[in-house]
């Protein structure tokens, strides 16, 4: 199988990426999708880097946006406020050289799990503020399935939907994350709810526990199935790797799928 958008994601955010960025192109990517975590974070230095890369290679560069620490459903206003800020803060210093930032959606605190509707109301808020940013640069917000993790939203197949739904935004999309479905066993019923929904897809594999974010054929996921229901799929697919040398290892499971 030869994938005509295949992009490389690290989990790695604690070395310089950009020893291993310019790599990509001739282990066979056409992406980079650049986590704003750690090392990846854009910063002054950051940006310079990231247009040499774009003047230099032709890899597609999508946005991760942060995770660590930042709730979406925080029912504390200013931290809040400053999550937000920091979503549109990245947004703008990626805008030249992106049209895609993936988000997670927020997750239930201790106060938001006695109140769970006033937690999920304020993950749709901030959700919809994201999209109302980033539309003025021309960005899709794809927000992500999670994977089976105790009081997160977007777990399950409806769940994302309706809180897609919701939000209504003409720039909000969905980022389908196969191995965070297959912890919940519903790889399925994602795809046979979505459809043609899909934005963007994540690709790792896992034995259908956790997270383990495994190289593909290292875990239980049936690509095979999961590749011909995606056929009609135009998108970019992202491994999401630890190493450049699982990436590596998942392309040549892919070539010979």
């Amino acid at each position: 199988m030869q994938l005509h958008r295949i992009s490389y994601s690290s989990r790695a955010v604690v070395e310089d990426p950009f020893k291993w960025a310019y790599t990509l192109e001739d282990h066979g990517y056409t992406g980079w999708e650049i986590v704003q975590e750690g090392s990846q974070c854009l910063n002054s230095k950051n940006i310079q880097n990231l247009k040499n890369i774009s003047e230099t290679t032709d890899l597609e560069l999508t946005l991760h946006l942060p995770f660590s620490d930042m709730n979406l459903a925080g029912l504390n206003d200013s931290i809040r406020a400053e999550v937000i800020r920091q979503m549109e803060h990245y947004l703008t210093l990626a805008s030249n050289y992106v049209n895609l930032a993936v988000v997670h959606p927020g997750y239930l605190s201790p106060y938001g799990t006695q109140v769970p509707q006033k937690a999920y109301f304020t993950n749709l808020a901030s959700l919809q503020e994201i999209c109302d940013f980033a539309a003025d640069f021309g960005i899709l917000v794809a927000v992500e399935n999670m994977p089976d993790m105790p009081k997160i939203f977007g777990k399950y197949p409806d769940e994302m939907l309706e809180m897609l739904e919701s939000i209504g935004s003409h720039n909000v999309g969905f980022t389908f994350d196969v191995g965070h479905a297959n912890t919940v066993g519903l790889i399925d019923d994602f795809l046979e709810l979505f459809n043609e929904k899909i934005s963007h897809v994540h690709i790792h594999d896992n034995m259908g526990k956790k997270d383990e974010h495994l190289p593909l054929g290292k875990g239980i996921i049936d690509w095979k199935q999961v590749m011909e229901k995606l056929s009609d799929y135009k998108g970019i697919f992202v491994t999401e790797m630890s190493s450049v040398e699982e990436g590596i290892e998942s392309l040549e499971f892919l070539r010979n799928l």
